[in-house]
């Protein structure tokens, strides 16, 4: 914190934070709010496979209030069948917490797929203790691999199926990238538990996974506490399959919410990605258009606002693009690249 950083991030969805208890964020948490910092947390459960989605919000909000800072619930989503109609559970909670003096808040992507990697999909945390040799380990042997394998089982229900998954990127096999896990299993002639279990004996992969409903995240867009964020792959730019996210979430959203199916407003949804993450960051110079403010600034034309990026083709490039300025120097002109590269990281101290 006393080199610039914003606050205290978490995954307890993840492993190795899945193993650590909510007081342990709470006394972590207390430390970034001491500088001011703001803590965010792609939660714990965001379907009913571990804690619940609604018990995971609750940890947050538990965070924000024995910590004493802001929170933000990390790419908010219900994800899977077992919990499609949950967005307005979570959403009261929110709203009840900010009622009460807390600053809760969450960012979101306008998409019904997701992407992770397929470890974090589909094996129990229990499996990965330890990290990739005692995973290995353990599926050596016959009666823990079964084990497993059982667990795995209902995780990918959760997910929407095999078919509802698919490959972004696989160093061990580039082949299998944007394809299903259904398709590559039935190529095969294997289970798709089988498949994944054999592709945890040489590493991971990570996927894109189809298990969202279109009324929750609408539900979502709507908040007025609800910024707009990528959560851009770590893919890179180029290679692989990734999710579309990383090409087109910004123009997606005013596109199809704004311009096609008007769920939001402009003003709604400018503001979802500009002024209200400057907020809840406290960055004080960006985020307006006003005297002072650093000129990060976009001009484009509503008309021609288009995500080109598919989830079959993702490295395509939005269009209606007019002007952008980083950092107040001109990236793109007349809708074209003008070669300048003024970004950088951002900093609380400003250097």
């Amino acid at each position: 914190m006393q080199e610039g950083a914003w606050g205290l991030s978490s995954g307890p969805f993840y492993f190795p934070q899945s193993f650590a208890d909510t007081q342990e964020f709470v006394e972590m948490a207390k430390v970034a709010a001491a500088f001011g910092g703001v803590y965010q947390s792609h939660i714990r459960d965001e379907s009913d496979y571990n804690v619940g989605v609604i018990a995971a919000v609750e940890e947050v909000i538990s965070v924000a209030r024995e910590a004493k800072l802001p929170a933000v619930v990390t790419h908010i989503k219900a994800l899977g069948p077992g919990v499609w109609g949950f967005a307005t559970a979570m959403a009261v909670r929110i709203e009840r917490a900010r009622a009460d003096g807390l600053e809760v808040w969450a960012d979101h992507y306008p998409y019904t797929a997701g992407a992770t990697n397929l470890a974090a999909a589909l094996l129990p945390r229990w499996a990965q203790a330890g990290g990739d040799a005692e995973l290995r380990r353990r599926l050596a042997d016959p009666g823990t691999r079964a084990k497993i394998r059982g667990e795995m089982a209902g995780n990918l229900v959760r997910r929407g199926g095999a078919a509802s998954i698919q490959f972004r990127r696989v160093l061990q096999d580039p082949t299998l990238e944007g394809r299903t896990l259904e398709a590559v299993a039935r190529e095969r002639s294997l289970h798709p538990l089988d498949v994944a279990l054999g592709l945890f004996e040489q590493g991971n992969a990570s996927v894109v996974s189809f298990a969202m409903d279109e009324d929750d995240v609408r539900t979502f867009l709507r908040k007025a506490w609800v910024m707009t964020a990528s959560d851009g792959d770590l893919v890179p730019f180029g290679q692989g399959v990734p999710h579309p996210r990383s090409y087109g979430t910004f123009p997606r959203k005013l596109q199809r919410y704004v311009v096609d199916e008007p769920v939001i407003t402009l003003e709604h949804a400018i503001r979802s990605m500009t002024s209200l993450p400057a907020r809840v960051f406290r960055m004080s110079d960006r985020g307006e258009l006003r005297p002072g403010a650093i000129a990060d600034i976009v001009v484009f034309d509503l008309a021609r606002v288009r995500e080109r990026a598919t989830y079959a083709q993702p490295h395509q490039l939005s269009e209606g693009m007019v002007h952008v300025f980083v950092n107040g120097r001109q990236a793109v002109k007349d809708g074209a690249f003008t070669g300048e590269r003024a970004g950088r990281v951002l900093r609380r101290d400003g250097r």
